[in-house]
């Protein structure tokens, strides 16, 4: 970071905005070039796991080009909790104060970043959210988005946790929040691992705000989502929730 990159007064810090990347070289120079206008002094880290399609050679030109832009090459596809994993040390170990979680395909629309910092104001996490009053999808089948908001469900009545959109996954987070969540103890994957985050920040007492955005399906390449990765987040969510009540009962007994 450079001086120009320190915040302005009553903003939250420098900001280091996180894309994961696999195949998306169709998609990763648009985003870069979108979110580098709508935050000029935030950063942007490429963090590809060795894309077959050269998505981490395109990344490393953006990088070559501009002194905001970085990438972390990865050995190999880990999955998106991994990425973020590592890009959330990455950033920290670096200084940065806020840390975005944004997809590299173009659906966390990068012009509605500045709504979700500037409610950093009074919040430790803001979640842009698809279902809140205001928010919205285009171009979802209604199965997927009765998949997405029943997961949100699902997750909100088991985990107990007052977030809408549980499972969404463009994220704000103050550094002191990350460290404050036992990032080493989280191992789940997909989006369950947002759902893991999200429950960690508020049993750790935490604020957290929801701001609408509109979330755009994807126009290039192939969406990472799968069965297995619903299966994981759903056996993950339930051992969850059983297990926090089991614990409530233990201690009401006592």
């Amino acid at each position: 970071m450079t001086d120009d990159d320190r915040p302005d007064s009553g903003s939250p810090g420098p900001v280091l905005v996180i894309v994961p990347t696999y195949n998306e070289a169709g998609n990763i120079g648009a985003v870069v070039s979108r979110v580098r206008a709508s935050v000029p002094r935030a950063h942007l880290l490429v963090a590809d796991d060795n894309s077959p399609d050269g998505t981490g050679r395109i990344a490393d030109e953006l990088a070559a080009a501009d002194d905001h832009v970085h990438v972390l090459h990865r050995k190999g596809k880990e999955g998106l909790g991994a990425a973020y994993l590592a890009g959330f040390r990455w950033g920290i170990e670096r200084g940065y104060e806020v840390l975005v979680e944004m997809d590299a395909d173009g659906s966390h629309r990068p012009e509605e970043l500045p709504r979700l910092l500037g409610a950093l104001d009074g919040a430790d996490l803001v979640l842009g959210s698809r279902w809140v009053p205001g928010g919205r999808v285009v171009n979802w089948p209604r199965s997927r988005e009765a998949l997405s908001r029943g997961g949100s469900l699902y997750s909100r009545l088991l985990l107990g946790v007052p977030i809408r959109d549980v499972t969404g996954g463009y994220r704000a987070f103050r550094r002191t929040t990350l460290e404050g969540i036992g990032l080493d103890r989280v191992a789940s994957q997909g989006y369950c691992f947002q759902v893991d985050l999200a429950w960690r920040t508020v049993r750790a007492g935490f604020r957290v705000a929801e701001v609408p955005i509109t979330f755009v399906e994807r126009e290039h390449g192939d969406s990472k989502m799968s069965r297995a990765i619903v299966a994981e987040a759903l056996w993950r969510v339930t051992a969850w929730g059983v297990g926090a009540r089991l614990r409530r009962l233990r201690r009401g007994r006592r």
